[in-house]
């Protein structure tokens, strides 16, 4: 699971992310990613599961997957960084191992964009 410490929980962090994030886009979810060097030290990393995913077992058994596959890219952002990730309804049918996969897609798109930082 994804520890604590770097789970995004206010609500004000989540729009900042999503608003002036940089997006990348894959088959089961969306990333938003940027650097944020005022806020609290360490990642942050933000979950979107919505009701199009499915029913709330759907949503929870999603949100279980993408918490564990985001543990995975702690080693790979800084301590500023703050990634969202939005699960779209394709995600309820997805393997950990492909969302895994999406995820460091997502971020390697992400830091090309943005031109190296996140």
């Amino acid at each position: 699971m994804l520890p604590a410490q770097y789970r995004m929980t206010r609500s004000t962090e989540f729009d900042i992310t999503v608003s002036r994030g940089t997006r990348a886009g894959q088959p089961d979810l969306v990333m938003y990613a940027r650097s944020d060097e005022t806020g609290d030290p360490g990642p942050r990393i933000g979950l979107i599961v919505s009701k199009a995913v499915g029913n709330a077992v759907d949503r929870h058994r999603v949100s279980r997957r993408l918490r564990h596959a985001a543990r995975n890219l702690l080693e790979d952002l800084g301590p500023a960084d703050r990634v969202v990730i939005r699960a779209l309804p394709a995600s309820r049918d997805a393997v950990s191992e492909r969302l895994t996969q999406e995820l460091r897609t997502g971020l390697e798109r992400i830091r090309i964009r943005s031109g190296g930082s996140t």
